[in-house]
């Protein structure tokens, strides 16, 4: 495992919820990542670890890798890839994203 592989590895498994995404919770640069911030702010996520891509371009391409997904936003729950923000917002109106972080 590469050095950006195990970072990204050890942010996954070290926090309950990680997006990685491009921008910040409070500044999103995309839509993309506005939006999944949106759903999980929706959901009452309160221990949201986010990653700017955007400032390690190592971790930008490393994530890509590391899911075998192509986009930004990530979001990882448990330490499981859950996906971007089309299939978050798909899982936010059947109720599963719900279930998915409930503690």
């Amino acid at each position: 495992m590469s050095d950006v592989q195990q970072r990204i590895d050890e942010l996954v498994k070290g926090n309950r919820v990680v997006l990685f995404m491009k921008g910040t919770a409070q500044f999103p640069m995309c839509g993309f990542s506005g939006r999944a911030i949106q759903i999980l702010k929706a959901v009452g996520v309160t221990d949201l670890k986010t990653v700017n891509v955007l400032e390690d371009a190592e971790v930008r391409q490393g994530i890509k890798d590391y899911a075998n997904w192509p986009t930004i936003p990530q979001l990882y729950v448990k330490g499981e890839f859950v996906g971007g923000s089309d299939i978050m917002m798909e899982m936010y109106e059947s109720g599963e994203l719900q279930q998915a972080l409930a503690a």
